[in-house]
């Protein structure tokens, strides 16, 4: 029997290799320390026998591999974080003593994770849905957790609902599909039998819950929290991140096909951000309100279902928050931190929000079971920056226990040293609330109305705003097979608008139309459009931080290539060049460029906007392939501007686009290159 292959890490040409890379780098060693010999075999019996028990190397390499995994997320599963800090603009000591807010101008370390709701961690990025967006700030006071999302609402208004809103809308039990999605018949069962969620559902329907980067996405605390100052006087406070970048979203047949194309097109925008030092930034924003406000406003301010808006109380800047810097490892880092709402500082508290109130015990119990136990604030990316002293001690994975003889308080021994005290003057202080009542299960009547607002929401959007929720619901519940369940949502948007029911009836084409759902309470018709709600009545018009697809062929116009170029550099924006093959083309001047990406790996559905730098050979070559025909319709479908040469025409026609140029097709040749690029301010051609 001829004898088997063995590696010879000493011995051959293979083996000098590594003799030079050991040489290189530091000796590989096993978890306790010991060098590690041979990386490549395990210890057997012989040279063709059994392996040994006693290979303590292989067993520790397996044990750990087997063990790599942690539980993921029931929800918020696939997310992405960086590093950054928060400045503070003035201090805001007239409102509350949270040491962060104190001083103009600190700088507070923090750590940002973004991400969906629904889907598991191998989700793409691109799902219709929620978006997590949670801020773990480092103060000198402890880690104060900010845990919201990109919606200002929730589907529900008490926690013991939570269970049975991502439970339907999960994959089902039964068949485990689908995934990261809400377009089946149990989302739609449970929201069509829970009233309240009728405002989040209007806001999961529009643009919001298809972000075109996570760069351009406002964030929200959700609940009324308190603001305290040094004084004691207490204010409700809401919060808000507001993106220096400027909102943008995707249309729903460009989320599908990105998706396909790249779903990593989040975590890879913001990776790629950072690393070309184009940090997203956003601004902290504050509505303050008094007891006074809270007891006249139309609705309960405790009731998560519902928002302020920014018309009523305006909100006021008071910081901003820079992500600089990637995280090192993704495990040990994006995957491993711990947010949990219960993590609050002296200078804010919590409010009776029944939500709130769950999520404190929620988050706190999660990390418990992801994380192994007790000790996750070992782990450094959960730990605070400032001075610990505390008691706790063992449990699962403790890196830090209490040293010496004292483990618990009182005490009487003098120590100074690892025996601490509370503090009555500097320590944490709840608010003062009085309470007084029978011990119940009770939704508040002033809970009740769950049509109002979402009426606000939907009136507030634009015409173009509006049809994307009509079209996103008439989708979602073309997935129902259920007609009841689709009548149902309809009787419920009847009590919303009269407009978008028909309008949204007559795609599902029913065949009767269902009565208006029974009301709690009447929905009201007297509140005032809101300008905030839209994404696009708040453009922020600039291509800065955003990108270019530029296709080019053999031939292509090197000057004018370089006028774009220079004139994007000059925006703050980006490009990547596509072409036929990844070797990329030659210019007009002989010149070869590289293309980032090949025709069909760089789909126009990954860019803000495209252009085309060809010449008619070149079109004509493009037109032969698929790709390229896909790149030019989809970006006109998508209602993005396409700066073009003149004899792109064969490669036009070849996508079936015929006569179809309009003001949004812009000729490259007849046009000053910084005119192009400030139309693209407008970021999307929507007369189209």
């Amino acid at each position: 029997m001829a004898e088997s292959f063995k590696y010879q890490g000493n011995k051959g040409s293979g083996g000098e290799l590594h003799q030079k890379a050991s040489e290189k780098h530091p000796t590989m060693t096993t978890a306790q320390g010991c060098p590690v010999s041979d990386n490549q075999n395990s210890l057997t019996a012989a040279k063709r026998g059994p392996g040994l028990l006693e290979d303590h190397v292989l067993r520790e390499k397996l044990f750990h591999f087997d063990h790599e995994r942690i539980p993921e997320r029931v929800v918020h599963a696939r997310g992405y974080g960086a590093h950054g800090y928060f400045e503070t603009y003035e201090s805001l000591s007239q409102l509350t003593c949270a040491d962060l807010f104190q001083r103009k101008g600190e700088k507070t370390p923090v750590f940002a994770r973004f991400s969906t709701v629904a889907g598991n961690k191998g989700s793409p990025d691109l799902a219709r849905d929620v978006r997590g967006f949670a801020v773990k700030f480092y103060t000198q006071e402890g880690n104060w957790d900010l845990v919201g999302n990109n919606i200002p609402v929730f589907f529900i208004q008490d926690a013991m609902k939570f269970p049975d809103l991502i439970h339907s809308a999960k994959a089902a039990p039964d068949r485990g599909f689908p995934q990261a999605q809400t377009a089946h018949d149990n989302f739609w069962d449970f929201i069509s039998l829970t009233p309240e969620s009728m405002h989040m559902v209007m806001w999961a329907m529009s643009d919001r819950a298809i972000p075109r980067s996570l760069r351009f996405m406002e964030g929200f605390g959700v609940h009324t929290f308190k603001f305290i100052n040094a004084e004691g006087e207490e204010n409700y406070v809401k919060f808000h991140w507001k993106p220096k970048q400027g909102m943008q979203s995707v249309v729903w047949n460009e989320a599908l096909k990105l998706n396909g194309a790249d779903p990593d097109y989040h975590r890879r925008d913001m990776w790629e951000s950072i690393a070309k030092g184009d940090y997203p930034e956003w601004e902290l924003g504050v509505q303050v309100f008094s007891q006074e406000f809270a007891d006249q406003f139309e609705f309960d301010v405790l009731d998560a279902t519902k928002l302020i808006p920014e018309e009523q109380v305006p909100v006021q800047i008071v910081g901003r928050m820079v992500l600089n810097r990637a995280v090192d490892n993704f495990f040990a880092e994006t995957e491993q931190v711990a947010f949990c709402t219960q993590n609050i500082v002296p200078g804010l508290d919590f409010t009776s929000d029944p939500l709130l109130q769950g999520r404190n015990f929620s988050y706190l119990d999660t990390q418990t079971k992801r994380l192994g136990g007790p000790n996750f604030t070992h782990i450094p990316v959960n730990a605070p920056k400032c001075p610990m002293a505390h008691f706790h001690q063992d449990g699962h994975m403790a890196m830090h226990n209490p040293k010496g003889r004292i483990n618990y308080e009182p005490n009487s021994w003098q120590e100074h040293e690892h025996n601490p005290r509370e503090c009555p003057t500097t320590g944490y202080k709840s608010a003062s609330e009085h309470t007084d009542g029978d011990k119940l299960r009770y939704r508040s009547e002033t809970f009740a109305d769950h049509y109002s607002q979402a009426r606000q929401f939907y009136l507030s959007q634009t015409a173009i705003e509006q049809a994307h929720i009509h079209y996103a619901l008439v989708f979602e519940l073309s997935k129902v097979e259920h007609l009841a369940i689709r009548g149902r949502v309809v009787s419920h948007l009847l009590n919303i608008d009269t407009t978008l029911a028909n309008e949204v009836a007559d795609g599902l084409r029913l065949q009767t139309m269902p009565e208006p759902a029974q009301a709690a309470m009447p929905t009201r018709d007297d509140l005032p459009t809101s300008d905030a709600l839209s994404i696009l009545k708040n453009t922020a018009h600039t291509f800065a931080g955003r990108k270019l697809g530029i296709l080019i062929s053999d031939g292509f116009d090197l000057t004018l290539f370089k006028a774009l170029t220079t004139a994007l550099g000059n925006e703050g924006a980006r490009y990547e060049v596509i072409a036929a093959q990844v070797g990329g083309a030659k210019s007009s001047c002989g010149h070869h460029h590289q293309a980032d990406q090949v025709i069909n790996g760089g789909p126009s559905v990954l860019y803000d906007a495209v252009a085309v730098l060809t010449t008619k050979e070149g079109a004509e070559k493009l037109a032969d392939i698929a790709e390229a025909k896909d790149f030019i319709s989809d970006a006109h479908a998508h209602m993005k501007f396409i700066g073009y040469t003149e004899h792109v025409s064969p490669l036009i026609s070849a996508a079936g686009l015929g006569q179809s140029k309009d003001e949004g097709w812009i000729n490259l040749g007849s046009t000053d290159i910084a005119q192009f690029v400030e139309q693209l301010r407008q970021l999307r051609f929507w007369q189209r």
